[in-house]
């Protein structure tokens, strides 16, 4: 096994489990929340090195962070870039399990 660049970790942060991302993991895709600097082609790149699988398509997008209440406190969420990732088929990622 060679080994894996340990900035690919720094461009995926975390994957996204929600509804969304269960529903269309049926069409063989995955959702990560990725870095803010993260460019497509660095996305694709880390997840074909790090889950050894070949991507179709990137697509991204950013979630502007809420005004929220905190004990009172009226604070702001950070802003999230999210990446929906589109495998090849017969390429799968079970991100339940991690790395």
């Amino acid at each position: 096994m060679t080994p894996v660049d340990p900035r690919l970790y720094d461009i995926i942060v975390a994957p996204v489990i929600t509804e969304k991302a269960t529903m269309a993991s049926e069409h063989n895709q995955v959702m990560f929340k990725v870095a803010r600097h993260a460019t497509k082609p660095q996305i694709k790149e880390a997840v074909e090195k790090l889950f050894d699988v070949k991507v179709k398509s990137v697509n991204t997008l950013v979630r502007k962070g809420k005004i929220k209440a905190f004990k009172g406190r009226i604070g702001e969420l950070s802003d999230v870039k999210r990446a929906i990732v589109t495998l090849e088929e017969g390429h799968r990622i079970d991100v339940t399990t991690g790395l």
